[in-house]
């Protein structure tokens, strides 16, 4: 498992669990999760863990094949991975390709691409909630996680982990199951699952220690997760291994993120090791996975663009429960009096796919105007197609002037709407996301973040809006 760079990403948002228990009048449970906005889903946020993976990356070590895993795809039969590829940039010679339907599917993405011959960026990401007052609802939480392989056979790539061993368990159980088109997973009797999940948690880690030549003691960090709570509990203190060594899951404040949770894990550990260490990566679903791998001298070489601790501490909470209900489709509200968004159309979507997907602009060969969007003539000087593309996405930029729109169709009211000038030129006017619209002002910090625009007979329209730099 040579990994060359990592990155996570964890909503901007948070859900109290005493919010839901004061709502729904139940017990109240310690903590939050991180709640994805009203404009997000599992796609927008792996291409937001990707950039961030892949922000300090060199251009020779781009990646050369894109898995995608989570088990929330946005479309079915349409591959959901050409859309992080194309808001990545990435080049259409690399191949892009999903690993969906389940939470196993993002450990899968993982052991495929460590056995990859090319360079591989896997992306993990999820969205996970349950019916209201579930535990599914109080335990979930939404984000996503990126990771760079290097080939096995690479040995100059700067790799800050190497393989040492691995281990799998599979069984054929129902534990947990969705029917496709359904909200909300059904889960078996808690105790069927401990019983189902515990030797089988253990048999995989004992295969991978022992495949890797270490005892459970000589371990560093050992992650586990998975999508049975008690069966993970339980697990956990049964594998021989030091109680320190067994590493904050982030339940407590993001929540189970499904099949992208062990990779957010795993970032948040990278980010604190040491080299030399040895990290082991249990995962209870449908079986269970286990990975062992060590840090190398060139750890933490790349650094992803934020932490996952930076970004714990950037979040916001005092989200409403009834306004979560309403980002997840649960609370049905009356939209404002509009004319309901319509779908992107297909032609003028390809035809635009660079300025629509990767936030390309055209700047003037003649003049150096910047234009955004891409512009065949110049407005400033007036002559045609002599335009360079810039991409923008990373581009930072400031607020010209804005206005709260409290008439204007979004599914969150009010819509912030502001003009936005780039550094080093270039104007753009659009929608800002994760604001307060009490305290925006004039000379504010943006950056830019891919989110779902709309979603319009069947169709995502995905695009790229504002966001305050906070970190």
């Amino acid at each position: 498992m040579r990994i060359i760079s990592y990155g996570a990403y964890v909503p901007y948002r948070r859900l109290e669990r005493a919010t839901i228990a004061e709502a729904l009048g139940t017990p109240a449970a310690p903590g939050t999760r991180a709640v994805a906005s009203y404009d997000e889903d599992a796609t927008s946020m792996g291409v937001e863990s990707a950039r961030n993976a892949l922000a300090n990356v060199p251009p020779e070590l781009a990646p050369e094949m894109l898995l995608y895993a989570t088990s929330d795809p946005g479309y079915l039969d349409k591959t959901n991975a050409t859309a992080i590829h194309a808001a990545l940039g990435l080049d259409p010679s690399i191949g892009a390709y999903d690993v969906v339907g389940s939470v196993r599917s993002g450990m899968a993405a993982m052991q495929l691409a460590g056995s990859s011959p090319v360079r591989t960026l896997v992306v993990r990401s999820d969205i996970r909630t349950g019916l209201p007052g579930g535990a599914d609802e109080r335990d979930g939480g939404d984000g996503a996680a990126a990771f760079l392989f290097a080939p096995p056979d690479a040995g100059d790539a700067p790799a800050q982990t190497r393989a040492l061993g691995r281990g799998a368990a599979t069984l054929e159980f129902l534990d947990r199951w969705r029917l496709p088109g359904e909200r909300a997973s059904h889960v078996w009797e808690e105790r069927f699952g401990e019983h189902a999940y515990v030797p089988l948690a253990q048999a995989a880690f004992a295969d991978a220690c022992k495949s890797a030549g270490l005892t459970p003691e000589e371990l560093d960090h050992v992650i586990v997760t998975g999508v049975h709570s008690r069966a993970v509990r339980v697990v956990s203190k049964t594998l021989g291994v030091r109680p320190d060594a067994i590493v904050d899951s982030l339940t407590a404040t993001v929540g189970y993120t499904g099949a992208a949770h062990s990779g957010i894990a795993l970032a948040d550990v990278l980010e604190r090791a040491q080299p030399g260490q040895r990290i082991a990566v249990l995962l209870l679903a449908d079986g269970a996975d286990a990975l062992v791998f060590e840090t190398t001298d060139a750890l933490n070489a790349v650094r992803p663009r934020r932490t996952v601790a930076d970004q714990l501490a950037a979040g916001v909470g005092g989200l409403s429960y009834e306004t979560f209900l309403t980002w997840r489709g649960m609370l049905d509200r009356e939209p404002p009096r509009r004319p309901d968004p319509v779908a992107p159309a297909a032609p003028p979507s390809l035809r635009h796919e660079a300025w629509k997907f990767a936030f390309a602009a055209s700047r003037c060969e003649a003049c150096d105007e910047r234009h955004l969007p891409p512009a065949r003539v110049c407005a400033k000087c007036g002559v045609i197609d002599r335009m360079v593309t810039e991409r923008m996405a990373d581009v930072p930029a400031t607020i010209a002037t804005f206005t709260v729109d409290r008439l204007a169709f979004t599914p969150s009211p009010p819509l912030v709407a502001a003009v936005l000038d780039f550094d080093g030129g270039g104007r753009f006017r659009g929608e800002l996301t994760d604001v307060d619209p009490a305290t925006v002002k004039v000379g504010d910090r943006i950056e830019m973040t891919f989110r779902r625009i709309t979603t319009a007979q069947g169709v995502h329209n995905y695009f790229w809006k504002g966001k305050p730099v906070r970190t």
